[in-house]
């Protein structure tokens, strides 16, 4: 009995079946999107590097004589939805405010409820902020890289508790935020946001 179910599910029994199935799920049903034409990757271009700029700038002007930051890496990702795809349901305002926020808070909670494990923490993190965001209505992916930074960020991150929650994340992601409402909205062919909240 064991011996014709291992030959069943072997060679070109059931495993082989599974596996093409499997295997067609991955082989896509279209073409690539066709290149998007030079004026609009101008404008994302332009947002993004505002965007950047405008953080960057503030932190420098602001809180250079302190041990605060500004600048989180997620927001290079946040830069890619909401200057260069302002129509995707991901770059809407609700989702880059909210998703980070919740992101955040979570990050955080994780980084002091397990201190000394971080292997632990960190898919945790992730994980719940992903949860927290489609609960929210809020998915913003590079929200997963800001919980990520909470737990596996510098200790001067570490040290800002729940302050990260407010800043870095929500102040820059605000700034980011009235860069793409003016770029957008002067790009001819653009219009944002498909909706606030």
């Amino acid at each position: 009995m064991l011996e014709s179910a291992r030959r069943m599910l072997s060679g070109s029994g059931l495993c082989r079946i599974v596996c093409d199935a499997f295997l067609f799920k991955m082989r896509g049903v279209q073409t690539a999107p066709p290149r998007v034409a030079g004026l609009e990757i101008f404008w994302s271009w332009l947002g993004a590097c505002l965007g950047i700029l405008l953080v960057a700038g503030m932190e420098r002007l602001l809180l250079q004589e302190s041990d605060q930051l500004l600048m989180i890496g997620s927001f290079g990702a946040s830069a890619v939805l909401i200057y260069g795809a302002p129509s995707s349901p991901l770059a809407q305002p609700r989702n880059l405010l909210l998703g980070h926020f919740v992101s955040a808070l979570t990050g955080v909670a994780m980084a002091q409820l397990l201190p000394q494990q971080a292997w632990l923490a960190a898919p945790l993190a992730v994980s719940l902020a992903i949860a927290g965001m489609h609960l929210t209505r809020s998915l913003h992916p590079p929200g997963g890289a800001t919980a990520l930074i909470a737990v596996i960020g510098s200790k001067q991150i570490q040290a800002l508790g729940f302050f990260y929650a407010l800043v870095p994340v929500l102040a820059g992601a605000t700034l980011m935020l009235l860069v793409a409402l003016v770029v957008n909205n002067l790009a001819p062919t653009r219009r944002y946001p498909l909706w606030w909240f």
